[in-house]
């Protein structure tokens, strides 16, 4: 707590210095911010203008801001999040202010910002676990900004963000708003950290295969992430045609799990060492394989019109008609036809394989665990609540399901969970970016004002075609 002595001389330090507001112009008015509403309600209000609390902080003028799909978590109601609270957690901006104790910013930097709030100091931060630190929040492990049970932080998806222990929060950028580099550099407050953390989780290594279930912003980044690792094939699987065609044009193999058993599709399509872009609902080149396979399925007896409507059937066809597969293998090495590593990037959340247009919670970590090999890793970055009040029985609702842990068990499986630890990876992505070997900012389907937030929540919640990562920009 700060003693009356402080707090006075740090706010007639902020009193003192001209901020810049982009629709208000005098010290202590308000600023526009996206707020909760309740279920699928959020609202552009104006809040009150953030100051400096504590000789830590920063006060950042924001000049993007994303909505990220843990938003849609508390949009939709499945946390315990009252009314009231100001959401976002990915910012980029300009600092504006900072405390007397920020010594390696100033004013005028530009910065992008961690979505997890640590001290620096605690047991967990000083062992690089910034999502678990000990003293930003009363009620768990690991703070952040505008968040269910991630503290009292106000969000950032406002014109002004309070960054407390700014030294650490924030990462120094170059450039200037509103540049080339605008849309990759938001990418770094949380969704290509989180994303290249899930190959970290999975234990991704060059070489190795990799199989990703769930095409959203994170998904895709953990895609791109094992891709720019030196996997060798990357598979992604979704049911969303705009999400899968993204997979695709980074080098990934996408799978539409409303086609067939998307275990048995990877593992058709790795058991001929090739890579097959032919999974797309009406793409020419599935048409060739059915072409192609014609003959050898008649002459096994099978039914063309099954295989032309099953892709596993028409590739375990072609794969019977070549023996040199069959041939290179040796004895046992058939119990390898999966994955070395796998990655959850949906959470509990997932759609039903049978009817997309249900929830199991289960059914992404069931199939992976189908999927990866014996010894191999299994890396879970899609969120798990132990309080969803939307869930669909009494148990889900405390976040306990029925897993396949036998099966796990027995193939000596790793699996690794957990939010992101920011600050370790930011200044290697940010420098991958400045380098021009990572362009994340592929995922960005929408730019809009502040003034359109409810409409994209709206639209992102309902996955209108098109919506894929939606990024709020304010005026420069």
């Amino acid at each position: 707590m700060l003693c009356a002595t402080l707090h006075c001389r740090v706010s007639l330090k902020a009193k003192n210095q001209q901020r810049t507001f982009l629709n208000f112009s005098d010290w202590g008015d308000l600023i526009k911010a996206v707020v909760y509403r309740g279920p699928n309600q959020v609202a552009v209000e104006e809040v009150e203008d953030p100051k400096i609390e504590h000789p830590a902080d920063a006060i950042v003028r924001l000049t993007s801001s994303g909505i990220c799909g843990s938003d849609l978590h508390m949009y939709e109601g499945r946390t315990v999040e009252k009314p009231g609270k100001v959401l976002g957690h990915e910012p980029l901006g300009v600092i504006e202010e900072v405390g007397d104790a920020v010594f390696s910013f100033k004013k005028g930097d530009r910065v992008v910002i961690t979505f997890n709030i640590a001290c620096g100091h605690c047991l967990n931060c000083i062992r690089g676990f910034t999502s678990a630190c000990l003293t930003v929040n009363p009620e768990n492990a690991g703070g952040a900004f505008g968040y269910a049970k991630m503290g009292p932080y106000k969000g950032a998806q406002a014109e002004f963000l309070r960054v407390p222990f700014a030294d650490l929060s924030c990462t120094k950028l170059p450039g200037s708003p509103v540049d080339k580099w605008e849309d990759d550099f938001i990418m770094l407050a949380d969704v290509f950290p989180t994303g290249f953390f899930a190959t970290q989780l999975a234990m991704v290594q060059p070489g190795l295969p990799v199989a990703v279930f769930g095409a959203g912003p994170v998904g895709l980044l953990a895609a791109y992430s094992a891709i720019l690792q030196g996997a060798t094939q990357v598979f992604v699987v979704d049911y969303i045609p705009e999400r899968l065609e993204l997979a695709k044009s980074i080098g990934a193999i996408p799978i539409d799990f409303t086609l067939s058993d998307p275990v048995a599709m990877i593992e058709a399509l790795r058991s001929q060492h090739a890579r097959m872009d032919t999974l797309l609902p009406g793409e020419r080149k599935l048409q060739k394989i059915v072409s192609g396979v014609k003959n050898l399925v008649r002459s096994a007896g099978a039914s063309f019109e099954v295989a032309r409507s099953d892709p596993v059937t028409m590739i375990e066809m072609l794969r019977t008609g070549n023996p040199a597969i069959v041939q290179s293998l040796l004895p046992g090495e058939e119990k390898m036809k999966g994955v070395m590593c796998g990655i959850d990037a949906v959470g509990y959340q997932a759609r039903d394989r049978q009817d997309p247009s249900r929830e199991n919670p289960t059914q992404v970590i069931s199939d992976l665990v189908r999927l990866i090999n014996p010894t191999g890793h299994l890396g879970v970055i899609g969120v798990y609540t132990a309080d969803d009040p939307g869930a669909y029985n009494e148990r889900a609702k405390k976040g306990e399901y029925i897993l396949p842990f036998g099966q796990l068990w027995e193939k000596g499986m790793t699996v690794g969970t957990g939010q992101t630890p920011v600050k370790k990876l930011q200044p290697m992505l940010r420098d991958m970016i400045i380098a021009g070997v990572a362009k994340p900012s592929f995922i960005i389907s929408h730019k809009i004002s502040i003034d359109e937030a409810p409409d994209a929540y709206r639209e992102f919640a309902n996955r209108t075609e098109g919506f894929t990562k939606v990024t709020i920009q304010f005026a420069k």
